[in-house]
């Protein structure tokens, strides 16, 4: 649940039309199409084969589902996961009708192809907004690959619900990746600055006195806090 200051950004934000910088997304340049963007709580996990897995750390972890082809019938549906706080996290797991029948072979789901992108929409929501009943372990090992389990509590007994492979996204993806998300924040906060001096500009002109008590309230809000 959004607290009161997410909110609030939120809100800011969604004033802004940042369609032609998030187009640039190297994601999309196969022609992919981008149905969910979050930020998922993960418990991230290290597996050693001469060892237990051991518990790397909980942390906000941003996933993308893409679609290839039609969105009605995709012919692959495509999961990116990367981390604000590890440029160089980034997993990719491409899915396509036969890999999806091996899953649903082993996994015994009971969902067609064409439904697989509904359900890990369905799991990646129920980790945000049901956090102490749905679990995302991602579990890495130290080759590259890695494999990510939906889990659901239900207070006597842990079930899992899916399981996902993924592979660490090459380095010329990584590199892509890091220079967008650099450039698109530039962009964001260029565009976002550029709105504020019109805004500014504009009060100045209708209303000095008004704008000099907007300038003067940071000033006076770095006091109180010091």
């Amino acid at each position: 649940m959004l607290n009161s200051t997410d909110k609030n950004e939120n809100t800011v934000l969604n004033n802004f039309d940042f369609t032609e910088i998030e187009e640039k997304d190297p994601s999309l340049s196969e022609g992919h199409k981008l149905i969910y963007d979050r930020e998922v709580p993960f418990e991230l996990r290290l597996e050693d084969s001469n060892g237990p897995q051991e518990v790397a750390s909980f942390e906000a972890i941003r996933a993308k589902i893409l679609l290839g082809g039609d969105n009605s019938n995709p012919s692959q549906i495509r999961i990116e996961l990367s981390c604000e706080k590890d440029l160089f996290f980034h997993f990719t797991s491409d899915v396509d009708e036969e890999i999806f029948k091996a899953m649903q072979d082993n996994q015994k789901l009971c969902i067609n192809f064409n439904e697989y992108a509904n359900l890990t929409t369905k799991l990646f929501n129920n980790c945000i907004n049901e956090p102490h009943s749905f679990i995302a372990i991602f579990i890495m090992q130290k080759e590259g690959t890695a494999r990510l389990d939906f889990i659901q509590n239900i207070e006597y007994k842990f079930i899992e619900l899916l399981s996902i492979d993924f592979v660490n996204s090459p380095d010329d993806t990584v590199r892509k990746q890091i220079a967008f998300r650099y450039n698109s924040a530039k962009a964001k906060v260029e565009l976002m600055q550029e709105r504020i001096n019109t805004i500014s500009n504009i009060v100045k002109i209708k209303n000095p006195s008004l704008l000099l008590q907007i300038q003067k309230a940071p000033a006076k809000l770095s006091t109180n806090r010091n």
